[in-house]
């Protein structure tokens, strides 16, 4: 495993980091992996063995381990992360970027998939003019998309900004909201069992989706509750097998569609 790559110069924030999956693919296809953890702490199980699969399937695949608010970290810390890690990934030579998120991850994810332009101009990131930071495709997997209405996540609402965040503060991140004609593919999957982050926030993102007319692919398993990854029981989490198919369905959708934005360029 290749050693982990500082994401900044500032050696304040050495926590944060990208670590490039080892490949000697020809692709220039790749996916930034994001681990979901609440902004609070990151999940290993939704990190590695999860790049590992897309590397396995002829992708390129990174992890980053973006800045926590137990860390000190609080919005827009984080989306200039994944913003910058977009960007580094493009001058690695990998074009075509796919962004993919668990739970908390999944909403940095949305963050970067509706809000690269509002976000991604920080004149501290000196790639900034020279990449691209949107995503070519988004894969949210159980992901926090509401900050704000009757499903939100509480938990990652109040580390990514704070005990003291207003209701116009916590809209501008109910991600939902913010869809546009411009937002990447996007494939998003839940299970209904979910009871820490409510499947309706998939839907919302989806049927946001729909109404921009995004591509869009959305699946809610029967089984399963919050946080079961690659759900082949590895690392402790549950052996649910038809849900352990998502990854499979989810690989297919990023192979189409960067292929299909490699064409456009």
């Amino acid at each position: 495993m290749l050693e982990p790559l500082p994401l900044w110069p500032d050696p304040e924030l050495s926590k944060v980091t990208l670590r490039l999956m080892p490949t000697k693919l020809p692709s220039a296809t790749a996916v930034l992996v994001l681990p979901g953890g609440g902004y609070a702490h990151l999940a290993d199980h939704e990190a590695e063995p999860v790049a590992q699969k897309f590397v396995d399937a002829g992708i390129n695949a990174a992890v980053l381990r973006y800045r926590l608010a137990t860390q000190g970290g609080r919005h827009p810390g984080m989306i200039h992360d994944a913003l910058r890690a977009i960007r580094l990934l493009r001058v690695h030579g990998w074009e075509k970027v796919a962004i993919l998120g668990f739970s908390a991850g999944g909403h940095l994810a949305s963050t970067a998939a509706v809000h690269y332009d509002t976000f991604g101009g920080f004149e501290g990131d000196d790639l900034v003019g020279k990449h691209s930071a949107r995503p070519d495709a988004a894969v949210l997997c159980y992901p926090v998309i509401d900050l704000a209405g009757n499903f939100a996540h509480k938990g990652s609402a109040q580390n990514l900004l704070g005990p003291d965040a207003t209701a116009a503060q916590l809209q501008a991140l109910s991600n939902a909201n913010h869809v546009t004609a411009s937002t990447p593919p996007t494939f998003l999957w839940h299970t209904n069992q979910d009871a820490g982050v409510p499947p309706e926030n998939s839907i919302s993102f989806a049927l946001a989706c729909r109404k921009h007319r995004v591509p869009v692919e959305l699946h809610v398993y029967e089984e399963g509750g919050h946080g079961v990854g690659l759900a082949d029981g590895d690392k402790g989490k549950p052996d649910l097998p038809r849900v352990a198919g998502w990854i499979d369905l989810a690989i297919a959708f990023v192979q189409r569609h960067l292929n299909q934005a490699k064409e456009t360029v």
